[in-house]
């Protein structure tokens, strides 16, 4: 029966019928989960349908159960060439040309890869790209569609009480997959650059698949996953200290630039007001802050020690001198502003009612 679906599967694609072919292989894969070569084939089909990460996630499932696919590792390559997922292409088609010493396919692949690599990071001039655009056509099984939408990932077997959520650090996203009492060796999960693929399959029961392109890139190598009792926790490495909005990635969300805090600490500090367009009065604000200091309402010696400020600054020299000679000669106990009446004598302390000025020898 499996065979029969196989067979009609790869009819169907070759006529272009790839949706099709795509229900005939996943009615194959489900007789026989097994099967390396169904695996591959479905992934040929996500890809003509641009369900980019579900093709990923099928690679990988071939590889897992025939390492010596080499065409797997072709398919995982060209659906992650269409994620612009360069890195991780490469790495996939390193892998399949060792497999396949003779097959050019890859080592083409390969140097288009290099030179996508070197053109993100700035390395290639712009007549040497435009060459590589012209020249570096790929065969007719790994054809480059650019500025194609990336439709959302979905669970290729929906298992509704199967939840997942996430939540973000500077430098990890954390996923969480709600799934209880799953083995571990029923759990894999593999990293790309941009995507995610998380299978969980338990014998019995319908194979759970989550495989989205995820909103920002990843440091696959740093990226690990737990098995718990009540879930599977996943952290992501971010490539980029920056905040994502989302898990999956959408062309209608802009990616965030990151963050230059010396540029903001800059553009904080403190100006000269001609620099601004608008003029500050600053007799105004000083006039300003002096009313909120006169109104401002105190309360023990912070108030008493105001008052005499305010008393000192409003008086005359004559004032000003009685001030002083009356509160140093009686120890602070009187304060007189008539320089008549103290100006001509000693001033004794004079001690509140109750209390007795005592004298210090020295």
């Amino acid at each position: 029966m499996a065979s029969d679906l196989e067979t009609k599967a790869k009819e169907a694609f070759i006529d272009d019928h790839f949706e099709l072919a795509l229900d005939l292989y996943s009615q194959a894969i489900q007789l026989n989960p097994k099967n390396a070569e169904l695996h591959a084939d479905r992934a040929q089909a996500n890809i003509k349908l641009n369900n980019l990460p579900e093709a990923v996630a099928d690679a990988n499932k071939a590889i897992e159960l025939d390492p010596s696919m080499s065409k797997a590792y072709l398919r995982k390559a060209t659906a992650c060439m269409k994620l612009e997922e360069y890195q991780t292409a490469k790495a996939a088609l390193e892998s399949g040309a060792a497999l396949a010493p003779g097959e050019s396919r890859f080592s083409k692949l390969i140097k288009e890869c290099e030179e996508r690599i070197a053109e993100e990071n700035g390395e290639l001039p712009k007549q040497m790209l435009k060459e590589v655009e012209t020249n570096s056509v790929p065969p007719k099984e790994t054809e480059t569609v650019k500025d194609v939408p990336v439709p959302m990932a979905t669970n290729a077997v929906p298992v509704k009480e199967v939840k997942h959520s996430f939540y973000q650090k500077p430098e990890e996203v954390v996923v969480t997959i709600f799934a209880k009492g799953i083995p571990r060796e029923c759990v894999k999960v593999h990293y790309g650059e941009q995507i995610l693929s998380v299978v969980i399959e338990v014998p019995g029961k319908d194979a759970y698949h989550f495989q989205p392109r995820l909103f920002g890139k990843i440091i696959p190598d740093k990226c690990r996953y737990d098995v718990l009792s009540t879930k599977i926790e996943i952290r992501l490495a971010k490539a980029e200290p920056i905040h994502w909005p989302s898990l999956e990635f959408s062309r209608e969300v802009a990616l965030p630039q990151r963050v230059n805090v010396s540029s903001v600490t800059a553009n904080q500090r403190p100006v000269y007001p001609s620099s601004k367009p608008k003029r500050v009065n600053w007799d105004e604000i000083e006039a300003q802050v002096k009313k909120e200091e006169k109104d401002e309402k105190l309360d023990g010696d912070a108030a008493l020690n105001k008052f005499f400020r305010d008393i000192y600054k409003d008086a005359d020299e004559d004032m000003r001198r009685a001030m002083q000679k009356s509160f140093v000669e009686s120890n602070g106990t009187v304060l007189s502003t008539n320089w008549n009446e103290v100006g001509a004598k000693k001033v004794e302390g004079s001690p509140p009612d109750g209390m007795e000025m005592k004298k210090w020898e020295y």
